[in-house]
């Protein structure tokens, strides 16, 4: 007796039928029927959000719960407005704005859009990846008897201890050209390493990219792959229509065909439509009877549909394929048939990507979707089913039962400082290894919530000390097998559930990534977590879109980059970073520092661990009176560190100090009132500037020396109290302006970094001083300090040089020619 249809169906092919619609509207509205002053294309994507459509609607209208957390494909974000519309998490006016000013985002967004999207995407790989390392998260959670409580909770597959929440799965929609992504691949031996659970991978297998049809028996790959590395893999290639055709008569002929035939040959056949199938089986098949048969009991319109009906979709076949799925934890990768622009006039056609409707084409299929003029944004417009039953099932979806799913997690409080064992002589690096050791001896509630990580140089970043307390993190306990054997070793390598310490292979991406789960999981799994992040600060590039995407999303980490610069000598170019103070500076979301002193780094650390947790939730977005930067808001915070040793400063960190090391300056020489020359350093260079400044002293009057710890939180301060200025606000003052506010204005400023020399050079706009900006502007090579500062023009004696140009008198006696 053949089974019960699912009485879910027909409503989640009415709400398929209403996404499909008002994805592929509002993008029409956007390019043909919004004003567009600019003259520039909208776009939208139209055949993508179309190949998703299905694959969607089973999983948001009847498998997903309310703890999964979802990456939606980027080009399908019109498909996930529309349906969250639907559910009433979206509004008109947004949808009606799509790609427009404040309205509906072109790729989901976390931070911009206003319907609750889990992961934002954009950048394609990322979000995939991003859905691994958070279930990775959710296992650390779990493994620390966090997470929250919620009466009637089940674990996984539904039979979990009463009371406690379900674990999520974590899935991200994915366009099959989207796996030619190398970070995914990192991501998925990183998933292996740590036991990976409660993920699902769904690729929307159209055989489609941007300029092309894949490559043919990807899916092989994909499937071995996948396999290879512990996934289950579920191929959900066939609709109910063709399962029922492959039992008739002919049958079998018909799915060898299905399965041998070409990809390209499939999407132009699908674009084609029906004739042109019948053509082709014909010919390739011949007279062969029974599967002739077949084909001739059918229409032109049925073939076409026979023919198209790709497991993704099918409702039916994929709400099987998924529910199964949720009765285990293992990781699964779902490999779904589909067609780009299913059910569009621009279905299977290479071109398809960028393309776009014509108001003809909107008209005749208006007119399919029973639409009436006028009425295109009505939610139930043109369904069979009556609105009120559309009503009673959709109040009855899992995934929307639950309202808004962000989650609040309780703020810890940070310590006003941050003690270390101080040495008179020592690095920024060493410091922070101290005090992170500090902080692992500590019983701060804070501290159990401090979470690190770092790709393969977590001893060389100076992390040991706080591993050898804290622990690393496992599921499952593992024993430092050198320490059992009792073999010396200045580390304890032993795993346990109850570390602190998620350990990474050598993937800048994985680190970035990691870094955004960890740093969103009060908001995706309720708890606070406090990431701190190690890596060499030259390979900030290798994931430097990882790191935009984690500060896109307003994940919440603190980011330690070292060693930096041609400071690390004998290392030579390739580990010697430049152009990384200019991305702390330009990267939002981000507040870069590179402190000298260790006691400047205490304070930004202790500063840090409060700025990590802000969330201006609250409305109290205001800016600071004193720096005009919006820190109530919050942020991740980027640390530039040296393994250079620097002579440390006997003085009292008092709060004043402590105000103006993370508000981005200080003065540790304060100009007099005759000043000729300010020298404005920043980071391990500070020696040399203290040297030129006593240097050239007796032959300047009034020389000043100003150490900047942030020259990114400066020049922010600075651009937005110029910008409340011209809006009317003529008090506004930032930190820079009032450092700089007594300085004579024909005095110098010499600026001066182991970095790129505009990070600073753009001091002297703020009151109209002459600069001249040191800097490195090229490779570096192996060397001594001495070669290298000497080279790149940025030791004291090339200081001193730019102090004279700018402020000419009498010769400086301890300057040198320089060759």
């Amino acid at each position: 007796m053949p089974a019960a249809a699912d009485p879910r169906l027909p409503f989640l092919a009415a709400l398929e039928t209403k996404t499909l619609w008002l994805a592929t509207w509002m993008i029409h509205h956007a390019n043909h029927l919004r004003d567009h002053a600019d003259g520039l294309k909208v776009g939208g994507h139209q055949a993508s959000s179309a190949s998703l459509t299905t694959i969607m609607t089973a999983l948001y209208g009847a498998v997903l719960r309310p703890e999964d957390r979802v990456a939606v494909k980027p080009h399908a974000s019109p498909a996930y407005h529309a349906l969250h519309y639907l559910f009433g998490r979206q509004s008109v006016e947004k949808m009606k704005n799509f790609r427009g000013f404040k309205g509906a985002q072109s790729y989901p967004s976390r931070t911009k859009d206003t319907d609750d999207v889990d992961f934002s995407t954009g950048s394609v790989g990322l979000g995939v990846a991003q859905t691994l390392f958070s279930s990775l998260v959710q296992d650390y959670i779990r493994a620390k008897g966090w997470g929250g409580q919620r009466p009637g909770g089940q674990g996984p597959g539904g039979q979990g201890p009463s009371g406690r929440e379900p674990e999520g799965k974590m899935v991200a929609l994915i366009g099959d050209a989207e796996m030619d992504e190398g970070n995914i691949y990192e991501a998925l031996i990183e998933g292996w390493k740590h036991g990976l659970r409660n993920t699902w991978w769904v690729v929307d297998y159209n055989r489609q990219s941007l300029d092309a049809v894949v490559r043919e028996g990807l899916w092989e790959k994909l499937d071995a792959m996948f396999r290879n590395f512990g996934w289950d893999v579920v191929i959900v290639k066939y609709g109910r229509l063709q399962e029922a055709a492959f039992a008739e008569p002919g049958g079998a002929a018909l799915r060898a065909w299905i399965d041998a035939c070409p990809n390209q040959d499939y999407s132009a056949l699908c674009f084609q439509g029906g004739p042109a199938w019948r053509k082709r089986l014909t010919d390739d098949l011949g007279d062969q009877g029974e599967v002739s048969a077949l084909i001739d009991r059918r229409s032109d319109a049925e073939l076409a549909a026979l023919m198209t009906n790709l497991g993704g979709h099918d409702l039916d076949s994929l709400v099987e394929a998924f529910e199964a799925a949720r009765s285990h934890d293992r990781p699964t990768c779902f490999i779904c048939y589909t067609v780009k622009g299913m059910h569009l006039p621009l279905q299977g056609h290479k071109d398809n990507h960028a393309g776009l409707m014509t108001p003809a084409q909107m008209d005749v299929f208006r007119a399919a979707q029973k639409v009436r003029p006028g009425h295109e944004w009505d939610r139930f417009e043109g369904l069979d089913i009556a609105p009120a039953g559309m009503e009673r099932f959709m109040a009855g979806v899992p995934f929307f039962a639950s309202g808004p799913r962000r989650r609040k997690a309780p703020v810890y409080a940070a310590p006003e400082t941050l003690s270390f064992t101080a040495q008179p002589v020592m690095a920024t690096q060493q410091a922070f290894g101290l005090i992170m050791h500090d902080l692992a001896r500590s019983d701060l509630p804070i501290a159990r919530r401090i979470v690190t990580t770092s790709p393969d140089v977590t001893v060389s970043t100076n992390l040991g000390a706080w591993v050898n307390r804290r622990g690393l993190f496992a599921r499952e306990s593992m024993a430092d097998v050198f320490r059992k054997e009792r073999i010396p070793s200045t580390f304890a390598w032993d795993f346990s559930p109850d570390g602190q310490h998620m350990e990474l292979g050598i993937a800048e991406m994985n680190l970035f990534i990691m870094l955004a789960a960890l740093g969103l999981a009060h908001s995706i799994h309720g708890e606070r977590l406090i990431p701190i992040g190690t890596l060499y600060d030259p390979f900030i590039y290798r994931g430097a879109d990882a790191l935009n995407y984690a500060c896109y999303q307003d994940a919440r980490f603190l980011l330690v980059a070292t060693p930096s610069g041609i400071t690390l000598a004998p290392e030579g170019g390739a580990h010697q970073s430049i152009g990384t103070p200019l991305i702390g500076m330009a990267q939002d979301g981000l507040a870069a520092f590179e402190p000298a002193f260790a006691d400047e780094l205490a304070a930004i650390m202790a500063w840090s661990l409060d700025y990590l947790q802000r969330d201006g939730a609250d409305g109290d977005n205001e800016p600071d009176p004193a720096t005009w930067l919006r820190d109530r808001t919050g942020g991740s915070v980027y640390l530039r560190l040296s393994t250079r040793p620097l002579e440390q400063p006997v003085r009292a960190a008092d709060a004043a100090f402590r105000r103006g090391v993370v508000d981005g300056a200080y003065w540790l020489r304060k100009p007099g009132p005759n000043c000729q020359v300010v020298v404005a350093y920043q980071g391990a260079i500070a020696p040399e500037a203290i040297e030129a400044v006593g240097l050239m002293a007796e032959d300047r009057r009034d020389v000043g020396l100003l150490a900047v710890t942030s020259a990114d939180r400066l020049n922010a301060g600075w651009t937005a109290a110029s910008r409340a200025r011209e809006r009317g606000l003529v008090h506004a003052r930032s930190h820079v302006e009032t450092l700089l506010a007594d300085l004579p204005r024909e005095a110098g400023i010499v600026t001066v970094l182991d970095g790129h020399p505009a990070t600073l050079g753009w001091l002297g706009a703020v009151h109209g001083h002459r600069t001249r900006p040191l800097g490195v502007e090229h490779f570096g090579q192996t060397g001594t300090l001495a070669d290298l500062y000497r080279h790149h023009g940025i030791d004291a004696n090339a200081i001193m040089a730019a102090a004279h140009g700018l402020a000419p008198g009498r010769p400086m006696r301890h300057l040198r020619a320089i060759g």
